[in-house]
């Protein structure tokens, strides 16, 4: 079975600040005229002088960039097409088994993602693996081998977004072998990892003696 303990990883999210302002205040100064001793015609009362306009400073606030692409948000895969394979399925959620390996479909025609690692949009590996064949015949990614670098698989997301990924990578691995970090590990963007049985069909085991992995990033 396949370890996949070390591959979770959780993301929060981002805030951010206020702005202050201040206000002046403007000061009339009034001059009042004195009267002399002997009468005399009266002199006009001179009027007060209008007071200075002061200019007061203003803050400008930019408005948001509306045409600034937001960040994409991480959803859960929920279809996998890999139009080089004809494959179109949907995707069921895959866990961790009581023996500490990544579940598998329990039916033969079944792709599922473990929820456990990354998602599509995010950073770090999404994982979808699927049979390759079953007790009566050819399973779901029996034609898995076959995809090469430079293919394309579109993984749908639960809100309906496609992402697009192109494989760049096929290996076999041994079993008793397989690289968990490498598959499951985090990474610093979003990845994608295809998961199933190969090599030769052990009949006393019951099982395939290699693991095929491809591996793709966003396109």
């Amino acid at each position: 079975m396949i370890d996949a303990r070390r591959g979770a990883r959780r993301q929060t999210p981002l805030g951010w600040p206020a702005r202050t302002a201040c206000a002046f205040a403007l000061v009339a100064v009034l001059i009042c005229a004195g009267c002399s001793a002997a009468p005399q015609a009266a002199s006009p009362t001179p009027s007060p002088p209008a007071p200075t306009a002061v200019a007061t400073p203003s803050t400008t606030i930019a408005p948001p960039d509306v045409d600034a692409a937001a960040p994409p948000v991480p959803v859960a895969p929920a279809r996998v097409v890999i139009p080089a394979l004809t494959l179109d399925e949907p995707l069921i959620e895959l866990g961790i088994a009581d023996d500490g390996g990544m579940e598998v479909p329990v039916d033969y025609d079944e792709v599922g993602w473990f929820s456990g690692g990354g998602r599509p949009g995010g950073n770090g590996p999404t994982v979808i693996a699927a049979h390759v064949d079953s007790p009566t015949g050819p399973a779901v990614f029996q034609a898995l081998e076959d995809l090469a670098v430079g293919d394309v698989v579109e993984v749908y997301g639960a809100d309906g977004v496609a992402h697009d990924y192109r494989v760049t990578e096929t290996a076999d691995y041994p079993k008793s072998a397989f690289p968990t970090a490498r598959v499951f590990g985090a990474t610093a963007r979003d990845e994608l990892r295809l998961i199933t049985c190969g090599g030769v069909f052990d009949r006393d085991a019951g099982t395939y003696v290699d693991n095929r992995v491809v591996y793709a990033v966003p396109a």
